[in-house]
């Protein structure tokens, strides 16, 4: 009988087993990380498909709140404050809702994230930020819902949606700039030659501040006993963008002259030209 009893249990712990059957996903879940500028953005969501069926306006209707994807909440998380439609959205993980209407679509960052797509009672208060935005209409129709994070910058970058034959983006601003002035500032508590030219060069190429850029640019060839070419050569860009084109042109010169030294072409090149260019005015 004991023996009858084990050989049981072994036939149903084989069919436990071989019962626990993995299928594919009706909505596979997707997970997007994005760099924009210097902050993190992370996407979790599901990804439902048509499969033959009309969409907006049936399998989800107008005006009225959707989870944004399948199963549970469609969540959206950012490193950093960053703004929205002129509005603050502080650092953290958001529930993402959305209002499908005819031209336009709502948009809505929640801040409770564990429900099973909408809550049971909507709440308001837990409406963090809302906007509208402009639905577009697709030239072919996307049989899976896809969000995605697109014309990066370093200051911004768009939250896309797009489903069937409807498109929309939402513009998000991120604060490159405070970011990097505060690890700029920080590391030159005691920097380098290297560090002052990084920060100039930064401030040089995104529209900072242009008189800074010069006074690092300089420290930075103060410290350097060997003076690189395309330190000079940063120098004279940032006095040509500071307006004074004969000062630029001087180092533009010192700029050519070792680079000719050093056999670089490509500076000697864009040295000549920057010279050319600013003795026109």
């Amino acid at each position: 009988m004991k023996n009858i009893l084990i050989a049981f249990a072994i036939i149903i712990a084989n069919f436990t087993i071989e019962a626990q059957v993995k299928t594919p996903q009706a909505s596979p879940r997707a997970i997007i990380n994005q760099t924009v500028g210097l902050t993190q953005v992370e996407i979790n969501y599901s990804r439902p498909s048509a499969r033959g069926r009309a969409v907006f306006g049936n399998l989800i209707p107008f005006g009225k709140v959707w989870r944004t994807g399948a199963n549970e909440n469609t969540t959206i998380s950012f490193s950093d404050d960053v703004v929205i439609d002129g509005k603050t959205l502080k650092k953290g993980k958001y529930a993402l809702y959305t209002v499908p209407k005819i031209e336009s679509w709502e948009i809505i960052f929640y801040s409770t994230t564990d429900n099973w797509g909408n809550p049971e009672v909507w709440n308001e208060a837990n409406v963090v930020l809302r906007t509208t935005v402009k639905e577009e209409t697709l030239p072919k129709p996307v049989e899976t819902f896809t969000i995605g994070i697109s014309n990066l910058d370093n200051n911004f970058a768009y939250l896309e949606m797009y489903w069937e034959s409807s498109y929309v983006a939402l513009k998000f601003d991120v604060p490159t700039q405070k970011t990097a002035m505060a690890s700029i500032e920080k590391a030159l508590a005691g920097p380098t030659a290297g560090d002052y030219f990084s920060a100039a060069q930064f401030l040089y190429q995104s529209n900072g501040d242009n008189a800074k850029a010069l006074v690092y640019v300089n420290k930075a060839l103060d410290m350097n006993q060997d003076k690189p070419f395309f330190y000079y050569r940063l120098k004279s860009l940032i006095q040509a963008k500071l307006g004074d084109k004969k000062g630029a042109i001087e180092t533009a010169k010192i700029s050519l002259a070792a680079a000719e030294k050093a056999k670089n072409q490509d500076y000697v090149k864009m040295n000549k030209e920057s010279i050319a260019e600013w003795s026109k005015n």
